[in-house]
């Protein structure tokens, strides 16, 4: 059974109080609106679910200001043999939200207290008003109005969509006055935004062996390629045992995909600085810019609480579907990491996933037969490029002259090249 909160309302059916319950959420926390719940949390489902879906994308759409575009998301959900709907609500960003026939008034305006829905104070729409975010990117115009979108137009095509002139204004990419903002500037073939990927070597950022600029294009086209190179560094690492072989990557890979989307979606563009990723020996670190939005808490945020501080751009992500669900990001990372993982600053977040150290294997007698020891150096190699003789030969179980004779070997077949000297080099597989 469940049971309404702040953030858990019940409808049994689509009712004209529907607005102000999502304005509500819109205007507090966010939450879930469950349609086809009694009062008492009993479930009575709902009949004709995709016309109900449509009517709530419409009146969504159409009763609410500001625009709740990738504010919210409707999803059907089943229970034994009946289905309900499921409208999941973020907080806005461009607080107040209202009722587009009241107006930014008490009668319009609402907010959750405690498990109902009441009309919000005229002194707090008037501070809440004062301190709308008037910088984001749909405000904003692109510092280049000859804009191409053959990127974003592939991508929209291949899900079904028509991409023109409405669908550019659907997505929120042109102002009033017809004219390219900074979201379009984002999704654009050309631009000017360079994302960088630094790779170090060590544990510190002294002796960087690789700067990979990416960017100047479409923001989706840029994130896939984000995700693509961190994929090939997040190595696939095999512990061979008597009985088995067991795999495991440096990071999970679900946590890093939303690593990377949260810090790209909620990134504050409005300074020009892209969100950055560095590679050490031990760990990546993920940093975007921008820190909380206001009032927004650092309990809100590992709570899952969504408060997208790009809503237009969110809304382009779900559409082509890199976004799974508003809210699940943070959840599912913190389904294998602590909370510790996240640093939070006044002006940036920043996100750290130590690698898994299966550099630290020891080796069984089974597992080099299997293996070999040239295939077993070359293993904790790929680990740890700076790994020693010493910590090879104290992981092999062998003697450290039986390594440095293997290595010798594996030079001389050119599958293996020493950079640098022997105090600060690393190792390279060729």
């Amino acid at each position: 059974m469940i049971h309404e909160s702040t953030t858990l309302e019940l409808k049994e059916n689509l009712n004209d109080k529907f607005e102000k319950t999502i304005i509500a959420f819109l205007n507090t926390n966010g939450g879930n609106l469950y349609i086809g719940f009694k009062d008492d949390g009993s479930l009575v489902g709902v009949a004709e679910i995709d016309s109900i879906q449509l009517q709530i994308k419409n009146r969504l759409r159409d009763n609410i200001m500001p625009s709740t575009l990738g504010l919210f998301e409707v999803s059907v959900e089943k229970k034994g043999n009946k289905q309900y709907i499921n409208v999941i609500v973020a907080r806005g960003n461009e607080r107040p939200y209202y009722l587009k026939a009241k107006g930014m008034s008490p009668e319009g305006c609402f907010m959750r207290v405690a498990n109902s829905t009441e009309k919000m104070p005229l002194d707090m729409i008037t501070t809440l008003f004062s301190k709308r975010a008037r910088n984001s990117l749909k405000n904003i115009l692109s510092p280049n109005q000859d804009l191409t979108f053959s990127e974003l137009k592939i991508l929209y095509n291949e899900l079904g969509y028509e991409f023109g002139e409405n669908l550019l204004k659907q997505l929120d990419l042109i102002n009033d006055d017809n004219q390219y903002n900074y979201l379009a500037y984002l999704m654009a073939d050309n631009n000017n935004l360079s994302f960088k990927i630094a790779k170090y070597l060590g544990k510190d950022a002294f002796n960087i062996i690789e700067n990979e600029e990416l960017g100047n294009t479409c923001l989706i086209k840029v994130t896939k390629r984000i995700l693509e190179k961190l994929n090939i560094e997040n190595t696939t690492f095999a512990k061979i045992t008597d009985s088995n072989r067991e795999e495991i990557k440096k990071i999970e890979s679900i946590a890093l995909k939303e690593a990377v989307i949260n810090a790209i979606v909620h990134n504050d563009y409005t300074n020009e600085y892209p969100p950055k990723f560095e590679l050490f020996d031990d760990r990546l670190e993920i940093t975007s810019t921008g820190g909380l939005p206001d009032n927004f808490t650092k309990e809100d945020f590992l709570g899952g609480f969504s408060a997208p501080r790009n809503k237009e751009l969110m809304g382009i992500f779900k559409d082509l579907r890199l976004v799974e669900h508003l809210g699940t990001g943070i959840r599912r990372i913190l389904r294998s990491y602590e909370e510790e993982i996240f640093d939070f600053y006044p002006n940036f977040l920043k996100v750290t996933f130590i690698f898994n150290e299966f550099d630290k294997i020891k080796f069984s007698k089974k597992s080099i037969e299997s293996l070999g020891i040239d295939g077993a150096i070359l293993n904790l190699i790929e680990k740890n490029a700076s790994i020693t003789v010493k910590e090879l030969a104290e992981s092999i179980k062998v003697a450290e002259r039986t390594i440095l004779r293997y290595i010798n070997v594996l030079i001389e077949k050119k599958q293996l090249v020493r950079i640098g000297s022997k105090k600060s080099g690393f190792w390279k597989i060729l």
